[in-house]
C-alpha cells in the first residue's frame, strides 16, 4: 500500500512592505513641497490603482538625514533643526493618513563621513535629537551608517544607548517613535563589523534592543531569485568562518531589498509584478526557516529602493514610471496588512 506523505512549511505572512523614498532632489528634502504637485508624483503610494483605494505599501522611509545637521541642529536653506525642510508634518501625514507607516533615515552612503564625525564628537546627543525628532514627527528612524572599514561602534551603541533612554523599545509598535531599525549590506561580507555588532547585541529576540534589520539592496539589481536570497541567508546563516565570526540573525529581525529603478528605466519590480523578484522571492521570504537564531520561519517583508527621484541618472518612479503595476499588485497578492500589525518578536 502507497502512503502519500505531506509536507506542510510554516509560512508567515509579510508584515512589512515599504520603500525608502528620495523626494523630488535626490534625497535631500531641501525644499517645502506642493502637497498637490507631491500627491501627483507619489500617489501610487498611497493607492494602488486596483479600484481598492488601499496603498502600495505601508511604510515610506523618508531619505536622508544628514547626522552632522542633525547634531548640530543646524538652521540653513534646506534644514530646519538639522532635519530636511521637506521631511515636515504635511509630508508624514500624506501617508499616516492612509495607514502607511513613516520613518527618517540617518545617514546614506554619501553622509558616511558626517556620521564618523557626528559619533566622534557627540553620539549621545545625536541620539537625543534624533528621539527628539521623531517624537515631534510621530516617526521611527532608521540608522544607515555605511563605515565598512572602520565604523565607530562605541559612538554608535552611545547614539542607540541615548535614543533609547528617550523612547524604550515598544514590541506593541504602538508608538512610531519607537521603532528604531539599521541598514546592513546586503549580505554579511559588505558592513561586517556593523553586522556583526548589531546582530549580536541590538537584535536578539531574547533582548531586543533595535526592532530589526533592512538589507540593502547590492550595487546591482540581482539577476534571479536565487542570488537575492543568498545574500539574504548570510544574514540568517551568520558567517561562523569569520574571524570574529558573524552571529546569525533571526528572520524575524530581518527585512529584504530590491530596486524599483534600474537606470532609466522603472524595473519589472515596479510595473511588472508576474516578472519580479518581488514575486519570484515571495515563497522564501515568507518560509525561509531559522538557522541559528529565532524560532518562526519567515522574513518581516521586503523594501524598496527607491520612490521618486533617486538619483540624476535614475528614472523618477513618478508619471508616467509609477509602481502600480509591480509594488502596487504585491501588495495584494501578499495581502499587506494596513496598518503595519505589531511584528513578530520570535
Amino acid at each position: 500500500m502507497a502512503v502519500l506523505l505531506l509536507s506542510v512549511v510554516s509560512q508567515a505572512q509579510m508584515q512589512i512592505y515599504g520603500a525608502w523614498h528620495c523626494g523630488n532632489d535626490f534625497c535631500t528634502w531641501a525644499s517645502v513641497r506642493n502637497m498637490t504637485d507631491f500627491d501627483t508624483k507619489n500617489h501610487w503610494l498611497i493607492d494602488r490603482g486596483d479600484g481598492s483605494g488601499l496603498p502600495s505599501v505601508n511604510l515610506v522611509i523618508l531619505s536622508f538625514v544628514q547626522p552632522l545637521k542633525l547634531l548640530n541642529k543646524t538652521n540653513d536653506s534646506g534644514d530646519v533643526n538639522g532635519v530636511p525642510v521637506a521631511m515636515n508634518s504635511s509630508v508624514v501625514s500624506y501617508f499616516t493618513s492612509h495607514n502607511v507607516r513613516v520613518m527618517l533615515s540617518i545617514g546614506g552612503i554619501t553622509y558616511t563621513s558626517f556620521w564618523d564625525q557626528a559619533l566622534s564628537s557627540n553620539p549621545t546627543q545625536l541620539g537625543l535629537n534624533a528621539a527628539a525628532v521623531a517624537k515631534s514627527l510621530g516617526v521611527g528612524i532608521e540608522i544607515d551608517y555605511e563605515n565598512t572599514s572602520s565604523p565607530n561602534l562605541t559612538g554608535l551603541q552611545s547614539f542607540v544607548s541615548a535614543y533609547r533612554s528617550q523612547i524604550p523599545y515598544d514590541p506593541t509598535g504602538a508608538n512610531p517613535a519607537a521603532r528604531l531599525t539599521i541598514d546592513l549590506g546586503a549580505g554579511d561580507r559588505y558592513l561586517t563589523d556593523i553586522s556583526r555588532y548589531a546582530t549580536a547585541n541590538w537584535l536578539s529576540d531574547s533582548s531586543p534592543v533595535l526592532d530589526y534589520a533592512n538589507a540593502m539592496v547590492p550595487n546591482k539589481q540581482p539577476t534571479s531569485a536565487s542570488s537575492a536570497e543568498a545574500n539574504w541567508q548570510e544574514h540568517i546563516t551568520g558567517k561562523a568562518n569569520y574571524a570574529p565570526p558573524v552571529p546569525p540573525l533571526a528572520p524575524n529581525r530581518l527585512t529584504g531589498s530590491l530596486y524599483i529603478v534600474t537606470g532609466q528605466n522603472p524595473a519589472p519590480e515596479c510595473n511588472n509584478f508576474s516578472a519580479s523578484l518581488e514575486n519570484s522571492t515571495g515563497n522564501y521570504v515568507e518560509t525561509v526557516p531559522p538557522n541559528g537564531a529565532g524560532t518562526t520561519n519567515g522574513m518581516l517583508g521586503l523594501m524598496f529602493w527607491a520612490a521618486e527621484c533617486q538619483g540624476t541618472h535614475s528614472v523618477c518612479t513618478t508619471p508616467p514610471n509609477t509602481c502600480e503595476a509591480g509594488v502596487g499588485v504585491g501588495a495584494k497578492t501578499y495581502s499587506i496588512p494596513l496598518p503595519m500589525p505589531a511584528l513578530r518578536q520570535n
